[in-house]
């Protein structure tokens, strides 16, 4: 089909390698599929202080066992959503050298990307294809205006949300402020919103990720996916499947929040293993901040050295180029 990125060309020419056991995607049937966490962030504003002190407690427990959790009465309305996934569907729907082409000026990497082309192997590949939209570049988008208007309206409404979810682990942290230490560096115009596509995968590549074991570049990332499932996440250090729930946003945590609180909140490695059949849709959007902003462990003794974001992004953007994958806060273990 005419949109299809040519990702078996790519991924035919790329070696066979074999990779470590808890990295090597396995079938999804011989997994244990677990249920995230659901918070119902409507009790924050229920006006009675027991079920706010209840729904933090949720966030900070999940946020500290699992990394992730879902939620629920979350503020961004049912109709937003359901825009933001027709304009998904007809983003994706383009040719694929009209995708290929839309780069904004100020962006040489462009908008849209596909597979890995760093990959060097088959093993660090990544059935999928992808827009990665800067908020601060929304305006930029010309493909359609009623998605930039769609899509600068989801992202202010999910920026209260992450900054309401910061300031309730930010607050468990005890001596750490959001709003001393965050709020002026955590600014929508940082943060960015990817609209990820799955494709069908052909059996005969049937271990090959979706997108491949990674953790988030971010301070918290929400997730808004489709019923058909594929994401995995590492929990007690196996490999499990997430049920999709299409009604509920997925929070996790980032490598940004996982320094910040000093291991407190985890930074968990996961991943989105292909479908034979069916196409898969989900839209993240990662909380950033600005690439001067320096990262410090709120507590003592700390785990990591103090960096800035514009070192982080380097190390990542060094680490890929050259192995093919994303290593992370294990570069900055003091």
């Amino acid at each position: 089909m005419e949109w299809e990125p040519p990702l078996v060309q790519v991924f035919q020419n790329l070696p066979e390698t074999k990779i470590e056991t808890d990295e090597e995607p396995i079938d999804v049937s011989r997994l244990k599929c677990y249920e995230l966490p659901l918070v119902d962030l409507g009790r924050l504003n229920s006006g009675h202080a027991m079920n706010r002190k209840e729904c933090e407690k949720e966030i900070i427990e999940a946020a500290k066992e699992w990394g992730f959790f879902q939620v629920v009465n979350h503020g961004i309305c049912k109709e937003i959503l359901v825009k933001l996934q027709e304009e998904q569907l007809k983003l994706f729907r383009q040719p694929f050298h009209k995708k290929a082409n839309q780069n904004p000026s100020n962006s040489p990497t462009g908008f849209y990307r596909w597979g890995n082309l760093a990959a060097t192997s088959r093993a660090h590949f990544s059935w999928s294809e992808a827009f990665h939209i800067p908020v601060s570049s929304v305006s930029d988008f010309r493909t359609s205006n009623h998605l930039s208007s769609t899509v600068e309206e989801y992202t202010e409404q999910v920026s209260e949300l992450t900054q309401k979810i910061a300031e309730i682990l930010a607050d468990n942290m005890g001596i750490c402020s959001y709003k001393t230490f965050l709020a002026d560096k955590v600014v929508p115009s940082s943060c960015y919103l990817r609209m990820n596509r799955y494709p069908p995968c052909p059996k005969s590549y049937s271990k090959t990720c979706g997108l491949v074991s990674h953790t988030d570049t971010s301070y918290l990332t929400v997730l808004h996916q489709d019923n058909t499932g594929g994401l995995q996440l590492m929990k007690d250090g196996a490999w499990i499947c997430v049920k999709p729930n299409p009604s509920a946003l997925v929070i996790n945590i980032g490598d940004l929040f996982e320094a910040w609180s000093n291991g407190l909140y985890k930074s968990v490695r996961h991943r989105v293993v292909t479908n034979g059949q069916v196409e898969r849709f989900s839209i993240a959007y990662f909380s950033l901040p600005t690439t001067d902003t320096v990262i410090r462990s709120c507590s003592q003794p700390t785990i990591y050295r103090d960096f800035s974001f514009e070192e982080f992004k380097r190390q990542i953007q060094f680490d890929v180029k050259s192995t093919g994958n994303k290593i992370g806060l294990p570069r900055f273990l003091r």
